[in-house]
């Protein structure tokens, strides 16, 4: 079967590839839908496990927001630190921890909540995995709290199902974008920039910042800025959007990434070649979805900043960019760039 690389990245000589210090990432075991007979569209019946520093959940968290959701489909989040050698079950664990203290703000992060979609109190994503016999930990998941099942854990088909299915499971938003445009030369386009996006922004910042072969991280590093200078161009004719005037799956996928680069991956994956401030074009789309209904709570860059930064080697979370001003506070200003840079508004 063909990989869908504007879902997953190809597994060709993965175990070679990371021997050879290629970050490579994994392909998602849970596969279902909603709309198959086990799991039917249905108002309250599903759940989601998030945590808010992973770009992945951040694709499911904010289709739930911005497709009207939030009342329909419940959610917990996890604390943006894993778990340490020095917990019983082991380190590397997503864990729902409300009280757990943050180092970057020395309290709680108020965001957090305790597992509640099997009602069992789960501490472990881990945990949500083992009643099905799995292995697997990671995030996003959909739960199913009828069949009490896991329905999907790849976040491309996340977002994909809760548009299909928007109407069916609760959508609250009538004005609500339609992420998979009906017109099929724009839903090729749209298919065209989410391949484009997935291998060489949103995987390719973790092909930077996570391979330990100098060869590796150059050719991410440099696909990654030839990317947002293509993307740049595309918006410098004045579309709202990257595939037009309507707000699509693309930009929904291209935004977790883009929302960290300057607070968090600048720094941590190793991506100082410009900041996104230096694309006037890209930096006034950033802050024209960040405005959307629902997307500056979908997230957070405390979130961000403590689990990038809090699993690095000393655990210490830098308080910057404070310059031209403060993060998130940038996005609501859209024409810092041309204020910093001497660039013309459109």
């Amino acid at each position: 079967m063909k990989t869908d690389t504007a879902t997953e990245e190809d597994q060709t000589n993965a175990k070679t590839r990371r021997a050879q210090g290629e970050f490579v990432r994994g392909v998602s075991a849970f596969r279902h839908a909603i709309g198959e007979p086990d799991f039917p569209a249905e108002p309250g019946r599903y759940h989601l496990y998030v945590a808010f520093n992973c770009p992945w959940s951040h694709r499911a968290s904010l289709a739930r927001a911005i497709l009207g959701l939030e009342n329909s489909i419940t959610m917990d989040v996890a604390f943006p630190n894993r778990t340490d050698e020095s917990d019983p079950a082991g380190p590397n664990l997503w864990e729902f921890s409300p009280q757990r203290v943050a180092t970057l703000t020395d309290a709680p992060l108020p965001e957090c909540t305790a597992e509640t979609g099997t009602g069992e109190r789960l501490r472990l994503a881990k945990e949500i995995y083992q009643r099905e016999n799995s292995t697997e930990q990671s995030l996003p998941i959909l739960f199913d709290k009828v069949s009490r099942r896991i329905v999907s854990n790849e976040s491309a088909e996340i977002v994909r199902m809760l548009d299909t299915h928007a109407a069916a499971l609760g959508n609250t938003r009538p004005d609500r974008p339609r992420l998979l445009p009906r017109a099929t030369a724009t839903r090729e386009f749209v298919a065209m920039l989410n391949e484009r996006i997935y291998t060489t922004i949103n995987n390719g910042a973790y092909k930077a910042g996570f391979s330990s072969s100098q060869s590796v991280y150059a050719t991410a590093f440099r696909a990654y800025f030839e990317t947002l200078a293509w993307l740049n161009d595309l918006l410098s004719d004045g579309r709202p959007f990257l595939a037009g005037d309507a707000f699509t799956e693309a930009d929904l996928r291209l935004f977790p990434t883009v929302y960290r680069h300057d607070p968090v991956y600048y720094v941590r994956m190793k991506l100082n070649g410009a900041r996104i401030l230096d694309y006037p074009h890209l930096w006034r789309w950033l802050c024209r979805v960040y405005a959307i209904e629902g997307v500056a709570t979908a997230g957070s860059l405390v979130h961000c900043r403590q689990g990038y930064f809090g699993r690095s080697w000393n655990k210490v979370v830098p308080l910057g960019p404070l310059t031209p001003t403060t993060y998130p506070e940038a996005y609501l200003q859209p024409d810092l760039a041309e204020a910093r840079f001497g660039f013309l508004t459109a």
